[in-house]
């Protein structure tokens, strides 16, 4: 499956850089996980940190996309692999197999390292990467929260700056054959912006987890190590068994409440950092490149909900692998559809109609097609493909599907 797998992937990179011609300026990347139904480990399908935090065995995805929105390229890793140590390979893969120059290479934050940021100055690449404002350190904070220099929108709801700064950042160099941390500094374009709507989602984003803090100091009975996700890190003077990861009762240490990491926390609601190489383009290009990232991360929504990639249920790699082939396929040529209809139509609306286009049949060669919406009549016009039509014979259909092409 391996050579026909890079094969397809690299036909299908050709024909979209043919027809369609789009500028790969700026490629988008991101990884996300799929789960199995299985208990035990393999070479491939490991525990490792699920973003939906099942303890089960789980396969990386890396997937870049092109700034249509369209797939370029994808590749699995084992479920133990780090987020971060999966760029350096797929860029590599991108660049030496495909006919692409140097890239500004988008994503987010957890793909901010300093080791990927060393390779892709290494090899000439630019980049735009968020920056997590939580974990940053105190100077950035304060510069973040410093109100000198925002310039805001006229209702207040957003504001915006940026400086040239020299970053430090942690790399791991090898030094007579052993690894090394090593420190350096890259000059960057640092922009911050804040949201009035960021600042409100992430308040609501944290409110479950701060009623879950306070149901636990209640009810401590309830909860242990694996079930209080999201919540132990409000509550202080929590500690757990390490064997058995119950909560130790401790009466001379009383749970409580941590009202000052919440206070902390949500000084920082609505803030966005993004960190860029690319110093001669405007606050609004890189805030503008960045956010087409949204663009992939809702791709994995598709693929998890609309093409039903997970949870998988096939056991040998092979099969594994020609699995996730079968979707990439598939999610490629709905991203086509879904811009030879000018993104006029969800994937899932696009889908949702496309099923429904079936037929019963009347008598021995007539089958009637008894769904038409406007949906399939825009399809209809991009495909060459006349759904209105409701009888047709075996003959029609055979030639139609003949003929048909999404190029």
């Amino acid at each position: 499956i391996e050579p026909l797998k890079e094969d397809l992937q690299s036909y299908i990179y050709d024909h979209i850089q043919e027809q369609y011609k789009p500028n790969n300026e700026c490629v988008y990347y991101d990884v996300t996980n799929y789960y199995f139904e299985i208990d035990d480990n393999d070479e491939l399908r490991r525990k490792g940190v699920s973003k939906e935090h099942r303890p089960i065995p789980i396969v990386q995805m890396g997937l870049f996309m092109d700034s249509l929105g369209l797939p370029m390229c994808y590749g699995l890793f084992s479920g133990n692999t780090n987020d971060c140590l999966t760029l350096t390979p797929m860029i590599q893969k991108l660049q030496t197999n495909y006919d692409i120059g140097k890239v500004i290479v988008v994503a987010d934050k957890g793909l901010n390292t300093g080791k990927n940021i060393m390779y892709q100055k290494a090899i000439g690449n630019g980049y735009v990467m968020s920056l997590s404002v939580r974990g940053a350190n105190q100077e950035l904070k304060d510069f973040v929260l410093d109100e000198k220099g925002y310039k805001y929108n006229q209702d207040k709801t957003y504001k915006k700056k940026s400086r040239l700064y020299p970053r430090e950042i942690e790399y791991i160099k090898t030094v007579n054959g052993k690894p090394q941390k090593a420190k350096t500094t890259v000059d960057e374009k640092q922009v911050v912006f804040w949201s009035a709507d960021y600042a409100k989602r992430a308040k609501a984003e944290r409110l479950p987890s701060i009623e879950k803090a306070k149901d636990l100091i209640g009810n401590v009975q309830k909860y242990n190590k694996k079930n209080c996700y999201g919540a132990s890190k409000y509550v202080q003077n929590l500690v757990f068994d390490k064997d058995t990861g119950e909560i130790i009762d401790n009466p001379k240490s009383k749970l409580s409440l941590d009202e000052d990491k919440i206070a902390e926390e949500e000084k920082l609601d609505g803030y966005y950092v993004i960190v860029s190489s690319e110093m001669d383009k405007t606050d609004d290009e890189i805030i503008d490149i960045y956010r087409g990232l949204w663009r992939i991360e809702e791709t994995f929504k598709v693929t998890k909900s609309e093409l039903e990639d997970r949870p998988v249920y096939m056991s040998t790699e092979s099969h594994i692998q020609a699995h996730f082939l079968t979707c990439y396929i598939a999610l490629v040529l709905c991203r086509i559809l879904q811009h030879k209809l000018d993104k006029k139509y969800s994937v899932e609306k696009i889908l949702e109609s496309l099923a429904k286009c079936n037929c019963q049949n009347l008598e021995e060669n007539i089958y009637r097609f008894n769904f038409y919406d406007v949906v399939l009549k825009d399809i209809g016009q991009v495909i060459n493909i006349d759904f209105s039509l409701k009888n047709r014979t075996l003959q029609d259909i055979k030639k139609i599907l003949g003929n048909a092409k999404i190029s």
